[in-house]
């Protein structure tokens, strides 16, 4: 429940996103929206507000990388629609399934392999190198995949040694001294409705970020991530709403092949579960 309540959020963040990046830089979005995570992860902090973690080095290397991965992917929809962004994001659960091997010590069998191949048929699918003209906005929301992918890695890394709070708290900090040394060159005065929707994107992310963090704490990471598929179901129907885009048959078929592969790894590990438990 946690993870389909961060994924409606981080959807509706994208949405109100991608319609402010036409007037305004993705730096300045971002800072704006920092300071909403901050004033956010200090409520929910208050009245223990504290930064003392058992890994700070870790904490801000993940604070860094949440603020760059965002920015990637509001640059992201800036050149595609969202459920296209979304659809190469989508291999973003079956990469951390792919480096909790590596990183978390979780154990992967060959279905878990086969899946991941199978989610980059699907990339190629929605990519189609070849077969059309090579855009390069494509590769921009691959990065994304990588860089949000990783991110869970440390967040789940830092779950067992510092609280939530704290966490969220790194996160919000982090990002709010990075964009802070940025925005003064990229400022542009935002009208009162870009006021709101700056605002409305901040409260949304931050809400998100901390159910992310909060269902990472309860379960694995391989464990969370066929939720997290729920992201392109709203990308789909947000972006139809808002902007009228609606995906192509090879980005459907791309994107189903992508979210099909982690199911089946899901439901794979869930059996494999139930059989080691007898």
């Amino acid at each position: 429940m946690l993870t389909c309540l961060a994924m409606a959020g981080f959807a509706s963040m994208d949405a109100i996103g991608k319609f402010l990046v036409r007037d305004y830089p993705i730096v300045q979005t971002l800072w704006i929206r920092y300071i909403v995570f901050t004033a956010f992860a200090l409520a929910v902090a208050w009245p223990h507000i504290s930064l003392r973690s058992a890994r700070p080095w870790l904490q801000a290397g993940r604070g860094v990388l949440a603020l760059v991965e965002n920015g990637v992917f509001v640059l992201a929809f800036a050149f595609l629609p969202l459920a296209d962004t979304h659809a190469i994001a989508a291999t973003s659960p079956l990469l951390v399934v792919a480096l909790s091997v590596a990183f978390l010590r979780e154990k992967a069998g060959l279905h878990r392999w086969l899946a991941v191949l199978v989610a980059f048929v699907g990339v190629l699918a929605i990519v189609r190198p070849g077969f059309q003209t090579w855009s390069w906005p494509l590769a921009i929301p691959l990065v994304g995949a990588l860089l949000w992918a990783v991110y869970q890695i440390l967040t789940r890394l830092v779950a067992g040694s510092d609280r939530n709070e704290i966490t969220l708290l790194w996160t919000a900090i982090s990002g709010l001294i990075g964009t802070s040394l940025l925005v003064p060159w990229f400022w542009v005065p935002p009208s009162p409705t870009a006021w709101l929707l700056l605002v409305c994107v901040g409260l949304l992310g931050s809400a998100s970020h901390y159910a992310l963090i909060a269902a990472l704490n309860f379960a694995e990471a391989g464990a969370v991530q066929p939720y997290a598929y729920t992201l392109l179901l709203w990308a789909t129907l947000l972006g139809f709403a808002v902007f009228g885009d609606l995906p192509d048959a090879w980005t459907l078929a791309g994107a189903s092949a992508v979210v099909l592969s982690g199911l089946y790894t899901w439901n794979r590990d869930r059996l494999d579960a139930r059989s080691a438990g007898r």
